[in-house]
């Protein structure tokens, strides 16, 4: 019987000892009483950088829990990222005008009516070389038009104030525009077709005389 109880003893104190070795090893500890393992954490029964405390209780992976932070913050900056930003609205830069052309004192039936951009008129180039009787072509590839009439050629690149009168460069108030699958050019490149105009504000008019 002394036996059994003095074995029991020594088992019990070998556990102690070992359970009061994990809880007690080196390193100072916080306000709460714990603190983060750095060095032999393996000799202590503990994982590498895992904060634990000497008193027992619940320990937890400073790894962790800036991993779980990191994820955190990433799923935020994802969410904010996401929101989609409502597009401002863009008004139109051309809008219809109420010009009225004369070619030698006929008026021009356009088809497509004349537009106003940049407080420049631009009329229809199919509509307005039928009205002159000059010829036109148009080059898609580069954008190229040419008005002949006579004697007198003019040369326009859409998209560009460059203008050619006979091969002489002049520059236009703006550029000859194509929309919505219409050709327009300023009215003043007329005038390279040897042409007079008079324009009349009151009524809005512009009388040709070629």
């Amino acid at each position: 019987m002394k036996k059994k109880l003095l074995v029991s003893s020594l088992v019990s104190l070998l556990l102690l000892s070992g359970t009061s070795s994990v809880l007690a090893h080196p390193g100072r500890t916080d306000a709460n009483g714990g603190h983060t393992c750095w060095t032999n954490c393996a000799k202590w029964g503990l994982e590498y950088g895992e904060y634990h405390y000497h008193g027992g209780g619940s320990s937890s992976s400073s790894k962790s829990s800036s991993s779980s932070s990191s994820s955190t913050s990433s799923s935020s900056s994802s969410s904010s990222s996401s929101k989609s930003t409502k597009p401002k609205e863009t008004k139109p830069q051309y809008t219809q005008s109420s010009l009225k052309v004369y070619v030698n004192d006929k008026k021009v039936n356009f088809a497509n009516k004349p537009l106003q951009f940049e407080e420049s008129n631009l009329i229809p180039l199919r509509d307005i070389s039928k009205a002159l009787g000059a010829s036109f072509t148009y080059d898609a590839g580069s954008g190229t038009i040419g008005l002949t009439k006579n004697k007198y050629k003019v040369t326009l690149t859409l998209g560009s104030k460059t203008v050619f009168y006979n091969g002489m460069s002049s520059t236009l108030s703006t550029a000859p525009k194509a929309i919505n699958g219409i050709t327009y050019i300023p009215v003043q490149a007329i005038k390279g077709l040897g042409a007079s105009m008079k324009f009349t504000s009151s009524n809005n008019t512009l009388n040709i005389e070629i």
